[in-house]
């Protein structure tokens, strides 16, 4: 593809809808090519909004406000980062050939929305999953788990991402207020909510999937080495790459995440979550997007997910290869406050093999990702004990 000047009319022009931590780095991976990038949020000063040619703050999920700003921008390429989107508007905007949804309009739907993937995965192209039922009241959702799910169970809204509105149920008394907090924390409340049976499973993988154009200007799936991760209330603490697994579910994780990202097509990089028991794989997730436990990748790789991303949005060649074993460890906001000042930077890059993230956000929430720290070493333990020993000399204070 031709690629113009940004900020000269024959510029090629990427609209970012959501412009958090993961944006900021796309938007930095974008600009490398010369692409113009318009970074949108609900918030004024998201992360990726400092680096970007022009923000915009709109209710994302106003699909009016949607349609009206693109109409303004005219942007060859459509990137969402989060589910809180008015997602008709952008297969509106695709259907009248406006720009390129990316990876397409059907994907944001389905994946922005637990119901529609989990749907598709499980009914559509029988990929196995946990056991799971959809409710749209609470009595649904008592005679869901009642006759069928079962305790323990998990329940989520449809529609949210790094666990918000998740809550582990293990006994009836419980179930209530799963319940309330679902439909009350999910980025939209879509009406219903999903319970899943817990399941038995070794450990937890997002496999890196990748749909680029090869030497023949044809669509090929290419895939990074599985990362591992750890999660607490649905949100990643800690990840490392590779994660160490038989051949044999390697190869299942691999067939999986084809199916799955065949099916929705498009081009682009995307972070199928599955989970691993022996040479079993069940699907989980799956984001159309550059995924927060490949932050990892910025020091394992030499195409990072952001990289990867970007190339195969703009049809040139990727590499999905390993460079070096890695880990990241989140850095949490341990406070509420405006414009908080950071200390230990200093003893946590003293480290060895590691760097520092700060993501810059206007407002740290005790739970927020604020930044995150990623090391290197000769092994994957190494690696996670120096991330998480350089996230832990980082603190977070109050300006006052």
């Amino acid at each position: 593809m031709k690629i113009g000047t940004a900020l000269t009319p024959s510029a090629t022009k990427a609209l970012l809808l959501g412009s958090g931590e993961l944006g900021k780095e796309l938007t930095i991976s974008l600009q490398r090519y010369g692409i113009e990038v318009i970074a949108v949020d609900r918030y004024q000063n998201a992360p990726a909004q400092h680096v970007a040619h022009r923000n915009y703050v709109i209710d994302m999920t106003d699909a009016d406000a949607v349609k009206k700003l693109i109409a303004l921008e005219r942007p060859d390429f459509i990137i969402p980062e989060i589910e809180a989107i008015a997602t008709q508007a952008l297969a509106d905007i695709e259907k009248e050939g406006l720009c390129t949804i990316v990876p397409n309009a059907r994907a944001i739907q389905l994946t922005m929305n637990r119901e529609g993937i989990r749907t598709l995965a499980s009914e559509q192209l029988k990929i196995p999953t946990s056991n799971y039922a959809f409710a749209q009241s609470f009595k649904e959702l008592q005679a869901a788990v009642d006759n069928n799910i079962g305790y323990p169970c998990f329940i989520k809204p449809t529609m949210s991402s790094s666990g918000k509105g998740q809550s582990k149920v293990k006994s009836p008394d419980q179930l209530k207020q799963a319940w309330d907090y679902a439909k009350s924390s999910g980025r939209i409340d879509t009406g219903k909510v999903i319970v899943e049976a817990e399941i038995d499973f070794d450990f937890e993988i997002t496999l890196l999937t990748v749909r680029a154009l090869n030497e023949n200007n044809e669509v090929k799936t290419y895939f990074c080495e599985p990362i591992g991760h750890v999660q607490e209330n649905g949100d990643y603490r800690e990840s490392w790459q590779p994660q160490k697994m038989s051949i044999s579910a390697l190869k299942a994780a691999q067939e999986i995440a084809f199916k799955v990202t065949n099916e929705i097509g498009g081009l682009g990089l995307f972070g199928v979550e599955l989970f691993i028991k022996e040479d079993s794989v069940l699907f989980n997730e799956i984001s159309p997007r550059p995924h927060d436990t490949g932050m990892v990748t910025m020091v394992t790789q030499k195409q990072n997910e952001f990289e990867l991303h970007t190339r195969a949005i703009l049809g040139l060649p990727v590499n999905t290869t390993l460079w070096k074993a890695g880990a990241s460890a989140v850095i949490l906001g341990g406070l509420n406050a405006q414009g908080v000042v950071y200390e230990g930077l200093a003893e946590a890059l003293a480290v060895p093999g590691t760097e520092i993230r700060l993501f810059a956000k206007p407002e740290a929430f005790v739970n927020r990702r604020m930044g995150v720290a990623l090391a290197n070493a000769e092994t994957v333990q190494k690696a996670r004990e120096r991330a998480v020993k350089a996230a832990s000399l980082v603190s977070i204070k109050s300006p006052g």
